[in-house]
């Protein structure tokens, strides 16, 4: 109890020196920097998404190069990044803003590393004023990965975040405690079904199985 109090203590203490304002977070993402931020969800680490360079630095910190969902401000930033008709986009504002992640064909924008070389990319369109306002002050859509290491648990707040994911950020919004402290639902909308049960699934279910 005493080390896991100590290991806490440490990680506030990390944290506190890498806290930063929403401006100074959003001008990090356009030098292709990396920011640990809140959403509804979990906290999650943001970089430019259509940055080869900005997305390496997230594999390295996550020490596994696995496809990245991203996260837009908007409707219109969706169909500046997948392909998406009418009928999909009239499903999806079902869906969104919310704690769904919806998987789509991805445009030439979207850097394959992104996906890992897959043509289809998650997207998160968060229901939380910080990442909205992240996104639209950076001016790109960012990287929608949770703030932890394989095995480890998502963090609801910055003081879960572990040591070695706050040493690869450049800084940290603290956005307090996240409303659901799971991941997202996946919700794959060119096969039309559920990939993953998480925040959201009621949502999701209630259109798709």
């Amino acid at each position: 109890m005493e080390s896991n109090h100590a290991d806490l203590q440490k990680t506030r203490a990390s944290a506190s020196g890498k806290v930063a304002d929403i401006h100074t977070a959003a001008k990090i993402i356009r030098d292709r920097g990396v920011v640990i931020y809140p959403t509804e969800t979990v906290y999650g680490i943001g970089v430019d998404a259509l940055s080869g360079t900005a997305v390496r630095k997230v594999f390295a910190i996550k020490k596994r190069p696995s496809p990245v969902s991203l996260a837009v401000s908007g409707y219109g930033m969706i169909e500046d990044v997948s392909v998406c008709d009418s009928d999909t986009m009239e499903l999806i504002r079902k869906l969104l803003p919310g704690p769904i992640t919806v998987i789509l064909e991805k445009k030439p924008a979207v850097p394959d590393i992104l996906t890992a070389g897959s043509d289809r990319v998650g997207i998160r369109y968060p229901d939380h004023e910080i990442t909205i306002r992240l996104i639209d002050l950076s001016g790109t859509p960012v990287t929608s990965t949770s703030a932890n290491l394989p095995g480890e648990p998502p963090a609801r707040e910055v003081c879960e975040i572990s040591e070695d994911v706050l040493d690869g950020a450049d800084c940290v919004i603290d956005g307090g405690r996240c409303e659901y402290g799971v991941a997202s639902t996946v919700v794959d909308l060119v096969e039309m079904q559920i990939l993953r049960k998480g925040a959201g699934y009621e949502q999701a279910a209630r259109y798709l199985r």
